[in-house]
């Protein structure tokens, strides 16, 4: 018998990091999935592509970028829209983002949630 394609959910998140809980809500669905044997994709999109920088260091609240990490080590994929990390200053020249997180056009988006069974929208 034929094992059927795993199923993909893909989690498109619009807000930034510490300012509401849709990043760890983000995190704990995709954790989740991922245990449950899911392909998982993040799409960072608007003040969301706040979330996998490199180097910050919040004094009061968990760094959810070292959640992010943990998600790319289990096998999520991880993307910023183009135009609005570079509208946020995180340009690809710099390479702003923890290892993994690829900057990419919302046509990958458009792709995404093409193949997918599942989409989450986490945001305004």
């Amino acid at each position: 018998m034929e094992e059927s394609p795993p199923k993909m959910l893909t989690i498109l998140l619009t807000e930034g990091p510490y300012r509401s809980q849709y990043a760890d809500m983000a995190y704990e669905i995709a954790k989740s999935a991922l245990n449950n044997n899911y392909r998982v994709n993040l799409f960072l999109y608007m003040d969301a592509t706040h979330i996998p920088k490199k180097e910050q260091n919040p004094n009061s609240f968990p760094n959810v970028a070292h959640k992010f990490r943990i998600l790319l080590e289990k096998g999520a994929n991880i993307k910023a829209c183009v135009r609005c990390s570079t509208a946020r200053g995180h340009s690809c020249a710099q390479d702003p983002y923890i290892k993994g997180v690829e900057i990419k056009t919302v046509y990958e988006l458009a792709a995404w949630i093409g193949k997918s069974d599942q989409v989450i929208n986490l945001g305004g």
